[in-house]
Formats: structure tokens, C-alpha cells, sequence
């Protein structure tokens, strides 16, 4: 059997072209898609800043809830954790007690906390590959270790830099630099420059040394966020571990690689993000390849029917030619594996550059190469086309033997239950999806996609059922246009099964990314229509590089003329939702003078302030809250608050789904930094804000950037729309290939039967603009009926066409697209050397 699948892929190469080209793309975008998963997963901190200590005390890192469900005579707890994103603090006193244990030789606490850090040239500096700035008292220095290559260590008002960041400030020993932190903008001497050994730097943070005595002043911490502890010579290193953790309590001790958990969270790459985007990536990917290779290999059988009659009358049986079908299959895609694992590789390196590009992923991020991946999506390639092709031979090898002698083999007929019960499994969960699972939450997009790919495997099953119904109606407009159109008509209603295996990557192509951009150009522009309404009532909105402390924003709402201000301070903070922690973004608010500057649409109570929290209107009606409830919230830096609901509101887009008290979130989360003050004012306010703080931009409302702090990942989601179309744009001009070359037999007998190269041709364009035409009909069908789902879920309002010119150009696209993977290979199996022809007119 082996031999006889090797001899037919060498007699047949160009038949089997389509097929190995839609599994060599399949493998190598699987390969790419996995390797950028595995990549972001298996990401590490590329430095440990605690590399000289025996173990690090931490503060808390992350909010963990324990929940206890009894159930009979069991108990059964849950423990569900979640990051925080910024550091707890620890005990003054822990130091102290730390450095007296046995076997300890010393303690020295650190305290992280961001800075902005402007050098010489007036311009913010960052560390090498883009990463922050942290600041950290001189002691601290010794525990990774830091060593002065040039001046002294940090007094008052001075500092000490790393190497690679004084490079980037272009500033030296004596030179001046400005620093800015939650607690204000101080001009400061650069007292010396250090490194760790062998390095100008680490490469996961820029380091900024201040003196210990400074450290609190500047961060505004009450305590240290971490404390390193250096075994004494000749300790116990069990015992002295030991005894640390009954000295730190409930504080972890961490040791080995984990020491890095010590360290401020933002002064680590974060990963959580690019998880959740490259996961998207390898679901569409897997998808779309899955769909494609089907369809593909379904269509490369179909147009084998008269050599699997002939083998049939050969004596074969079906069983035989299903296996014949399955092993061919195989070996064509683990031929096709062979080019498309480097190319996989070279994919997943130039879309992490892009990433890296659009600030999706950490500047850090490399992709790393894994074979046992590579393996999967050769695996993954292999099966996907082993059970295609014996899905499709399972209908084709029943062919009668007598059909060999016909001009035409056609399948078996049939199989209409089937195809019913198979798509209405995929169709039953779309409609659940739509219509049962909160679509304007932050699961929508992720949902719509579901939800889309669900209808288009129930388009697929239905296929030759529903294509057939439009074609009927489809080809008789066609044969309006004359002869030429009528008879095309004709081989399309006849032809239903192959139209189908050409129409469907055209319904794939259109509905899964006209879905996906449609959703998203969706919701940009309700965020940005929120945001114009918040600060429609503002005059200006003050902003700055760096931030503004909230002691400036005091003194800016102060001037004169100022009748009212809104200060907004991005943080994120966590709420218990059923047991299970839930990070959300959120706001700090300082509201002052008797015009609103800001408008939220509180819906219910008002915002009022100290002691009190306001919540978006789908965060409280999914937590069920009420005004006047008490709620606990976990801050940024894991301090435990309860507050009072006094507001509900409904402009959450690009905002928040909390609403903080200003000086609350300003003490507890590592930057708390004003992001934009909104400002109602007459007078002179705009010239004093130019003259008093240079440092700060004046904008009008109109141009103001958005408050909330969450990441704009449109780059990434587009980037994730030219992967998609691209593929799928390859695999409809593979699919219009394979069929045309199929029909070399059919185009001859009209050549030998008088009809000139131009009317074959025009024939060819025909069929392939009736195709189109059901392609794009069944493609608009889903695509409306998800994004008008979608869109429904995020204001009540239904929109099947939510931007016409995104609309129109997909159409304009992929009808051209079709149209000329259609009439491209049909203009070459025409040609005169291929087809034997009775007549040299046209």
C-alpha cells in the first residue's frame, strides 16, 4: 500500500500541488502560531536583580481568597490568586529582627518604586530595550551587586545611575538630571555612575540609586518592599531558611529563581497580556488551517472520482482505497512539513519584531525555538489532513466501477441527515454563545470569534445545501447577460459540490475578518464617542510626559479662574467576584469647583468622595451591586479597603470600571501619578499654566488623550487581521487553482467542440464571479449575524454595517480576489499548447 501511495504522488505531482501547498502553509503558520505561545509562556525575567542574596522577603505580590464549599461530609477549599500590579510593603522593624537571627551575617531592606527620569537633553529616558526606570536607596545596591565605576555614592539631592542609563541621559558624574515620582519633580546631581560586574546594566529595568535617607521622601512608601538576606559565613543555609520564614510570617521567603518575585511588578516584563494575544493568534490560526486543509483536501478527492473508479474496477475496495486516500495524505503533508517548519520559524520571529513594534509585547521577549512544538504542528498538519481525506473518501470510494467509463464521474448523492446534524451542533452553540454569554464584557471579542468560527463550521457541513439554493437563484441572474452567462449557470447548478468547495474559503476569507475588524472598528468608536462625552464639558485638558503629581494637580485646580477640575490617576484594582480575585482597571478621581469638568453618566447616586467608590454599570449589575453596599477592594499594592458604593455610571469605555478616591490610589499604587487634569476656566489660567509649568501640555477637549490606562492593542489586532487574511487569501487562490486545473478534460471537449480560447475563458469568468457571488452572499449572512449580536451587546443598538468603508472594501477585496484567482489559472489551462483546439478564431 505504501508503494502504491508513492508511485501515485510521483505520477500525479500537479494534482496533489494544491494539496501539499495547503498543508505546507497549515504546518508552517501552526508552527509559527505555537512558538510565539510557548515563547510568551515559557518567558522569564531576563535579569535577577537579587543575585548576590541567599533569599528575598517579599511584600505581597499578589491577593490570594480561599473559598470552602462543604458538600456532604467533605470539605473542599479553593485557592484562587491574582497578581497585583504593584509591590505591599513590609514591617520598618522586620530588618531589624531579620539581621539578629542566627547564621545571618545581614538584612538590607529595599524599597522599589518608579521614576521618570529626565536627562540633559530635556527628553524622558528609559533602559535599555525600552524598560523602566526604578528607583531604590544606595544600601540596596548590594544586592545584586551594584559597584561605582565613577564618583561616590548619593547624598541628599543626588543620585546614582547605572551605566547603560547614563549613556542614555547623556549625563556624567556632576551632571543634572530631574526625577519625578508620585511625591513630586525634584532637580537632582548625578553623584556617581555604577554597574553590576561585567555589565553597563540589567536588562529588565534601569536603575536609579537615591540615599537611604531620601528613599521614603521620594517614594512615599512606609516601608521597605523587599528585604535581602546574605547568609553568614559557615551558616546552616536550612536552618537559617528556617528560621527567616517564622520571622517573616505570612511574607514569603523566596530563594533560587524566585527571588526575582521580589522585585516591583513593573519592573518586570509582564506577559500576562501577550498570553491572551498570541492564544487568539494560534485560535485563529488553528482555525482557519483547519478549515482550509479540510476543504482543500475534500476538493483534491473529489477531483480524483475517475481514478478511484478505475481502481474500482480494478478489484479494490473501498476499505483499500480509504486507506490508500489516508497513508497518500499523510506522506503529503509530512513532505509539506519539511519546507514549512523554517518558514514557521522565520514567521514566528517577524511577528514578535511587529509586536515588539506596536508595544503588544515586552521589548524583552524573544521567540524561543521549540522542537517538541515544531513536532505538534507537524502532528497537528498530518492529522488535520489524514482526517480530511478520509472524511472525503469516505463518501468517494463508493463510486460504482462502471462510472470509470463515463465522460463525468460524479459522487454518491446523498447524506442530507448527516450534514444536518452536523451543523446543527456548531450552529446550536453559536446561538448559545450570541445569546447567553455577555458579549460586551471583556470576553466579547474573544466570544464573537468563537461564535463566528461556529457558523462557519455549520456553513461548511451545510455546504452543497445551501449553495445549491443560492446558486439556483444566483446563476439565473447571471443568465441574464447572454449566452455565455446562461451556460454558466447551467455547470454551476450542476456543478453544486465543486462550486461549494470553492465558495467556502471565500465565506471563511470574508465572514471570519470582516467579523473581526467590523467588531473592533466598533469598539473604538464607542470609546472614543464615551470619551468625547466625559470631557465635553472641560475647557482643556493639562497633561504631562511624566505624569503629574498630585501636589501640582492641588496647585493647578487652586489658580484663579478655575471653576471646575477633574484629576484622573490610572491604577488597577481587584475585587472578590464569587471567590475568585478580579483585576479591573480603575481610576483615582479628585474632583474640585462647582462646574463638573467630567461627565460619567452616573446613572445612580453621585460621586462623593473619601471613603467611597463608584462602579461602572455592567461591572455592578454582574457583581449584583447595589448603591450603599459595602464592597472590599484590594489596591494596587494589596492593601485590603472596604468602601461604600455611592454611584454607578455608564461611560466606562477606555476609562475604568472603578472610580478610586484620588489620595486613596495615590498612596498605594507605585506611580500614583495624575494621567490628564480636565479644567473648566476663564481668564488667564492658560497662559499661567504655560509660564508656571513649562513641563505641561494645555490641550483642548477635543484633542484630548483618553483617561484610561489600558493598553492600545488596535496595531496588534490588525497585525492579527493580515495574518488571517493573508492566509486565507492563499488558500482561496489555491482552492480556484485546484479546481480549474481539474477541469482540463471539460475545457477541451469545448475547445475540440468549436468554442474559441476568449469564450472558454469568459465561461471561466462567469462560473467564477456565480461562485463569488455565493461565496460573499453566505459570508455576509454570518458576519451580520454575529457583529449585529456584538454590537447589540455593547449599546443595545443593532448595526449590521458598522463602518461602510471597511464594509465595502472587504467586498471590493475579496470579490476581486475571487474573481481573479478564478480566471488566472483558467487563462493558463486554456492556453493553446495545453488544450487541443479545432479553430484559431477569438
Amino acid at each position: 500500500m505504501i508503494r502504491l501511495a508513492l508511485g501515485t504522488l510521483r505520477r500525479h505531482r500537479g494534482s496533489y500541488l494544491g494539496t501539499f501547498f495547503a498543508a505546507f502553509l497549515a504546518v508552517a503558520l501552526l508552527a509559527g502560531a505555537g512558538l510565539l505561545l510557548f515563547s510568551v509562556l515559557a518567558a522569564k525575567p531576563p535579569a535577577d536583580r537579587f543575585g548576590a542574596t541567599t533569599a528575598m522577603v517579599s511584600g505581597d505580590r499578589q491577593v490570594t481568597l480561599q473559598t470552602v464549599k462543604k458538600k456532604k461530609d467533605k470539605a473542599k477549599t479553593k485557592t484562587k490568586t491574582e497578581r497585583l500590579t504593584g509591590a505591599g510593603t513590609l514591617p520598618v522593624d522586620l530588618v531589624g529582627r531579620i539581621a539578629g537571627l542566627p547564621g545571618v551575617g545581614q538584612a538590607v531592606p529595599d524599597a522599589a518604586f518608579p521614576v521618570t527620569l529626565t536627562g540633559s537633553a530635556g527628553r524622558a529616558v528609559r533602559g535599555a530595550q525600552d524598560a523602566p526606570v526604578i528607583g531604590h536607596g544606595w544600601a540596596s545596591a548590594t544586592l545584586t551587586p551594584y559597584r561605582l565605576r565613577a564618583g561616590m555614592a548619593p547624598g541628599r539631592g543626588e543620585v546614582v545611575l547605572d551605566a547603560d542609563l547614563a549613556a542614555r541621559a547623556e549625563v556624567g558624574v556632576g551632571g543634572a538630571v530631574t526625577v519625578t515620582t508620585k511625591t513630586g519633580v525634584r532637580p537632582m546631581r548625578v553623584a556617581g555612575v555604577a554597574a553590576p560586574a561585567g555589565r553597563n546594566g540589567l536588562p529588565a529595568q534601569g536603575a536609579l540609586f537615591v540615599s537611604d535617607a531620601e528613599v521614603g521622601v521620594l517614594s512615599g512608601l512606609a516601608g521597605p518592599t523587599g528585604i535581602g538576606v546574605f547568609a553568614a559565613s559557615g551558616a546552616d543555609r536550612a536552618a537559617l531558611l528556617a528560621a527567616v520564614r517564622a520571622e517573616a510570617g505570612d511574607a514569603p521567603v523566596l530563594t533560587g529563581v524566585d527571588r526575582i518575585r521580589a522585585d516591583l511588578p513593573g519592573a518586570l516584563p509582564d506577559y500576562i497580556g501577550p498570553i491572551s494575544i498570541f492564544g487568539f493568534v494560534i485560535g485563529i490560526t488553528g482555525f482557519a488551517a483547519v478549515f482550509v486543509l479540510t476543504g482543500t483536501v475534500a476538493l483534491g478527492v473529489r477531483q480524483r472520482l475517475r481514478e478511484l473508479a478505475l481502481l474500482r474496477t480494478a478489484g479494490a475496495t473501498p476499505t483499500q482505497l480509504r486507506r490508500l486516500l489516508g497513508l497518500e495524505s499523510v506522506l503529503l503533508a509530512l513532505v509539506a512539513a519539511v519546507p514549512a517548519l523554517p518558514l514557521g520559524v522565520l514567521v514566528a520571529h517577524l511577528v514578535a519584531a511587529r509586536f515588539r513594534t506596536l508595544g503588544a509585547v515586552p521589548r524583552q521577549f524573544t521567540v524561543q525555538v521549540n522542537v517538541l512544538v515544531l513536532l505538534c504542528a507537524v502532528l497537528a498538519g498530518v492529522l488535520v489532513t489524514f482526517v480530511a481525506a478520509r472524511l472525503a473518501g469516505r463518501r468517494a470510494v463508493r463510486i460504482a466501477p462502471t462510472q470509470a467509463l463515463a465522460e463525468t464521474a460524479t459522487a454518491p448523492s446523498g447524506g442530507v441527515l448527516l450534514r444536518l446534524l452536523l451543523a446543527f451542533f456548531p450552529a446550536a452553540g453559536a446561538v448559545a454563545v450570541l445569546t447567553f454569554v455577555p458579549l460586551g464584557g471583556d470576553l466579547g471579542m474573544g466570544m464573537s470569534f468563537v461564535s463566528c468560527a461556529l457558523l462557519l463550521c455549520a456553513v461548511a457541513a451545510l455546504g452543497p445545501i445551501v449553495v445549491r439554493l443560492l446558486v439556483v437563484p444566483v446563476s439565473r441572474l447571471a443568465g441574464l447577460a447572454g449566452m455565455t452567462g446562461r451556460l454558466a449557470g447551467a455547470i454551476t447548478r450542476v456543478e453544486s459540490r465543486r462550486v461549494t468547495g470553492v465558495a467556502v474559503p471565500l465565506v471563511l476569507m470574508f465572514a471570519l475578518n470582516a467579523t473581526m475588524l467590523l467588531n473592533g472598528a466598533l469598539l473604538v468608536e464607542l470609546s472614543g464617542a464615551e470619551q468625547q462625552d466625559r470631557n465635553a464639558a472641560a475647557t482643556a485638558q493639562v497633561t504631562g510626559a511624566a505624569g503629574i503629581p498630585l501636589g501640582t494637580v492641588e496647585r493647578l485646580v487652586a489658580l484663579p479662574g478655575v471653576s471646575g477640575a477633574a484629576a484622573t490617576l490610572p491604577t488597577r484594582a481587584i475585587v472578590d467576584t464569587g471567590g475568585k480575585p478580579e483585576d479591573y482597571p480603575a481610576q483615582g478621581l479628585l474632583l474640585r469647583g462647582g462646574e463638573p469638568a467630567l461627565d460619567l453618566d452616573v446613572r445612580a447616586g453621585e460621586l462623593a468622595g473619601d471613603g467611597t467608590f463608584a462602579a461602572s454599570r455592567p461591572l455592578a449589575e454582574a457583581r449584583g451591586w447595589r448603591v450603599g453596599a459595602e464592597v472590599p477592594i484590594w489596591l494596587a499594592d494589596g492593601t485590603p479597603v472596604r468602601l461604600r458604593l455611592s454611584a454607578i455610571y455608564q461611560r466606562s469605555r477606555g476609562f475604568g470600571d472603578l472610580v478610586l478616591p484620588a489620595r486613596l490610589v495615590a498612596e498605594h499604587d507605585p506611580r500614583g501619578l495624575a494621567a490628564a487634569v480636565a479644567l473648566r476656566y476663564d481668564g488667564d489660567v492658560a497662559e499661567r499654566i504655560r509660564a508656571d509649568w513649562p513641563e505641561l501640555r494645555l490641550t483642548p477637549t477635543v484633542d484630548a488623550p483618553a483617561a484610561g490606562d489600558a493598553d492600545n492593542q488596535q496595531g496588534a489586532w490588525e497585525l492579527m487581521v493580515v495574518i488571517s487574511l493573508g492566509f486565507t487569501a492563499i488558500a482561496v487562490i489555491n482552492t480556484f487553482a485546484i479546481a480549474t486545473a481539474a477541469r482540463r478534460r471539460e475545457y477541451a471537449g469545448l475547445r475540440l467542440a468549436g468554442a474559441t480560447a476568449g469564450q472558454v475563458r469568459g465561461l471561466a469568468t462567469r462560473e467564477a464571479a456565480i461562485t463569488v457571488a455565493v461565496g460573499l452572499l453566505l459570508g455576509c449572512a454570518v458576519t451580520s449575524i454575529v457583529v449585529g449580536a456584538f454590537s447589540t451587546a455593547q449599546d443595545g443598538t443593532f448595526r449590521l454595517i458598522i463602518d461602510p468603508w471597511t464594509y465595502a472594501g472587504m467586498l471590493g477585496g475579496v470579490a476581486a480576489l475571487g474573481l481573479f484567482a478564478g480566471a488566472l489559472p483558467a487563462r493558463f489551462v486554456i492556453r493553446r499548447r495545453s488544450l487541443p483546439a479545432v479553430a484559431d478564431a477569438g
